[in-house]
């Protein structure tokens, strides 16, 4: 790697670390309902809503059951209506294709999948939904999917604020439409304005004719792509409007576009955890959290890098340069865009895992064994910041655990943000943390030994099985992303990942929510000389070797069966 590819490393990360901190303030003002430079133009949209839904539903104060129930209510319903749009698409408009609708399974995969902020897809995008359901059922659950793990997110936090016991966590339709008016809608649509001119179509045509110079016409995809990249980042959601995704010059058109996808998709979730510290009083607190997750995306982006640059023996034996030179970018750039390179793809890569986006900018299948680990990691983890909302509580789940396990330690009562967290708190907290190990290793286990789980793979021995393994790592991560050479568009893997999807995203969060109910109850203690730090540097050690402790127990068998035992007989010239 030259240096030059270092630096655009290190300069993607700086603007997203210093734009985290203003757009983290402004986050926590539109959360804790302070007032804005923006409230005079923004208000009179957030009123016409609270019309349509009813004012008084916008007004209730929820405790945490009527906040969950809310949610999940909501999302049912959007998720229905997802559904239908897809399965009968052919009787909708802006279909000039005549696509047919999608088939029932497909469907089901799918609106489970963007519902969640997931984004699997088991299609593509150009050849499968008309610019109605892009647009109707693709784009629009980017925006609610997104705002619904952010406002859950802020309902728990708020319990650790509150003074009336927890019967006013906030109000879901409310927190759902100032985030989506005042954060995702202005941001969204300014920033498709930039997509374009970058060179993405914005369009309801679906497709024009070229006349290539060899003769004959060529039909070329086109439809509202700058509108579905920029919520697709900035919402952490993923998928693509083109089968290839943000590899495909429409949806990712320039280098510098390829650096506003990156920080985007990094933007609110490091913004989330400034935020944090705001709405707790405690900037501190916020910031040993966002050292901890910092901490993490620097150990594990570099392995990426690396391995991608050193290549692969096999590679080299055929002659190709592996260092990187001003003439050729050397190392493993199969399945890379040579627009981005290997900074660009593997920085990508990277990102686009540990916040839980899915977008790709390179085929992860082409990966190196060992640059495809980092990937693996962030979604296992799912709190190298993570996507937002759903990785913050990822990351709480392990401070909870560290905060139990340091006060039995040290003898002293285990409190965070001033609230005792004993048994009913730790045993929610357990059952949030093992679901997502759960839902990850026992379907990859059982798809590897049913026939109709193996029928799908592309490849054989370890690196079909680091395909499955990582298909059900990125639904239960709510990532989306995949290693293309598994086909997903099979009956099992269509209802199996679909199940994986939800199972791994709304129990959790309800047994979050109970936390958040159970500690708004207690009443906040004093801070005294017995009290447990958790705001301080050691405790932040402590937080991330919970995280990375735990993370080793749960997944690393896995990883050896699947990327390491491949990058191991690799090494011994043996490849599958």
């Amino acid at each position: 790697m030259t240096m030059q590819g270092w630096l655009q490393i290190a300069l993607v990360l700086l603007i997203v670390f210093l734009l985290s901190i203003p757009v983290g303030s402004y986050l926590a003002a539109i959360v804790m309902d302070r007032r804005t430079w923006l409230d005079p133009l923004f208000d009179p949209v957030d009123n016409a809503l609270y019309a349509l839904i009813g004012r008084e539903a916008a007004r209730r104060p929820m405790n945490w059951k009527a906040y969950t129930f809310h949610m999940l209510a909501t999302n049912l319903c959007m998720a229905v209506l997802i559904y239908l749009i897809m399965v009968f698409q052919n009787h909708l408009p802006l279909n000039p294709l005549k696509l047919p609708g999608m088939e029932p399974m497909q469907a089901f995969n799918t609106a489970i999948s963007f519902i969640t902020n997931t984004d699997w897809q088991s299609y593509g995008g150009e050849t499968t939904l008309s610019n109605f359901s892009q647009m109707a059922a693709i784009t629009f659950p980017m925006f609610t999917s997104a705002t619904t793990g952010f406002v859950v997110a802020m309902a728990f936090i708020r319990a650790f604020t509150v003074k009336d016991g927890g019967a006013n966590l906030g109000n879901f339709y409310r927190d759902l439409i100032r985030f989506t008016t005042r954060v995702l809608l202005p941001l969204s649509f300014v920033l498709a304005l930039f997509l374009i001119w970058q060179g993405a179509p914005q369009t309801l045509d679906a497709a024009v004719v070229a006349h290539p110079i060899q003769g004959g016409e060529q039909g070329i995809s086109i439809g509202p792509v700058a509108s579905f990249e920029t919520i697709k980042h900035l919402g952490t959601n993923g998928g693509g409007f083109f089968n290839v995704n943000a590899a495909h010059p429409f949806e990712n058109p320039t280098p510098l576009s390829n650096w506003l996808l990156m920080s985007l998709m990094a933007l609110l979730p490091s913004a989330l955890v400034v935020c944090f510290g705001h709405m707790i009083g405690n900037r501190r607190q916020g910031w040993v959290l966002y050292g901890v997750m910092g901490a993490m995306l620097l150990l594990i982006l570099p392995v990426a890098i690396v391995a991608e640059q050193a290549g692969t023996p096999s590679l080299s034996q055929a002659g190709i340069e592996m260092a990187a030179t001003g003439n050729q970018p050397g190392g493993n750039m199969e399945g890379k865009e040579t627009r981005f390179g290997i900074a660009g793809s593997g920085l990508f890569g990277v990102i686009t895992t540990t916040f839980t986006t899915g977008s790709v900018d390179s085929m992860h299948d082409s990966f190196t064994p060992m640059g495809a680990v980092p990937e693996f990691i962030g979604m296992m983890l799912q709190n190298v910041f993570g996507g937002k909302g759903v990785g913050f509580l990822a990351a709480l789940v392990y401070g909870l655990i560290a905060v139990f396990i340091a006060g039995l330690m040290v003898g002293r009562t285990p409190e965070f943000l001033g609230k005792t967290i004993e048994r009913p708190e730790i045993i929610m907290v357990s059952l949030a943390l093992l679901i997502h190990p759960l839902v990850i290793l026992a379907p990859s286990s059982w798809s590897m030994i049913a026939p109709y789980g193996m029928s799908a793979l592309g490849n054989a021995a370890m690196h079909g099985y680091s395909e499955v393994l990582y298909a059900f790592a990125s639904s239960a991560a709510n990532n989306g992303s995949a290693f293309a050479g598994l086909n997903a568009n099979t009956p099992w893997y269509n209802l199996a990942l679909g199940f994986v999807i939800l199972i791994g995203r709304y129990p959790p969060i309800i047994f979050m929510m109970a936390v958040a109910g159970s500690v708004a109850a207690k009443p906040t203690l004093a801070t005294t000389i017995g009290t447990l730090k958790t705001d301080s540097l050691k405790f932040g050690a402590f937080w991330l070797g919970t995280i990375l402790v735990v993370g080793a127990l749960t997944f690393f068998p896995a990883l050896v069966l699947g990327p390491i035992a491949e990058a191991f007989a690799m090494a011994h010239g043996r490849t599958y």
